[in-house]
């Protein structure tokens, strides 16, 4: 399991060699630095903590956790931990031009949204005397008196953790810590996303 935390910075295009054009997502993936190391041993589970980004003030405890580090952003990714250590850093060339990743984060939040838009419900007549036009229509039957759990309803659209499998890196610009991944990816612009390898 490879994994490196990275801001997306936007899309755009580029022609590859057989002359297609293929839609890119530019993300600045690194360089992270290993921050905490998890084993079996003492915590009961194989896993690393990386840092990204760097941030001007800490507070005491942060920075007693952190030491010379300074990150803005930390993640726990559970990896095979033979061959790392604390104070290490993890950059853009781990992973390779082709390699297939999964792309985790916070997608666009949307606000309050009715059926319609969030859960995309039909509306009902707009004419011949209806008055369901966008109403979520009947939510329950009369017993159990109460509404089941899971039960499609308006409520807050977006602005949760989504995972998108499989995309492709097309290109990786190891001088500017750059990362072209094929497609689009969850998140507005500037937000913290992570890349981990596939298996």
């Amino acid at each position: 399991m490879k994994a490196i935390l990275a801001k997306k910075i936007g899309m755009t295009n580029y022609f590859n060699d057989k002359g297609e054009m293929v839609p890119v997502t530019l993300v600045e993936a690194g360089p992270c630095v290993i921050t905490q190391i998890k084993t079996k041993e003492k915590d009961g589970y194989e896993a690393v903590q990386i840092g990204f980004g760097e941030k001007k003030k800490l507070g005491k405890a942060l920075a007693g956790h952190l030491g010379k580090a300074k990150s803005r952003h930390l993640k726990e990714v559970e990896m095979d931990v033979t061959d790392v250590k604390v104070g290490g850093t993890i950059t853009c060339e781990v992973f390779a031009e082709g390699e297939k990743v999964h792309v985790t984060g916070l997608s666009k939040g949307k606000g309050f949204a009715g059926t319609i838009k969030r859960h995309n419900f039909h509306r009902g007549p707009m004419t011949h005397g209806s008055r369901n036009h966008r109403a979520p229509g009947s939510i329950g039957a009369m017993y159990p008196q109460h509404v089941f759990k899971g039960r499609k309803l308006p409520g807050q659209m977006g602005h949760a953790q989504v995972t998108v499998k499989n995309l492709k890196i097309e290109k990786v610009d190891a001088g500017k810590n750059i990362l072209a991944v094929k497609g689009a990816i969850p998140g507005p612009r500037k937000s913290l996303i992570l890349i981990k390898s596939v298996g």
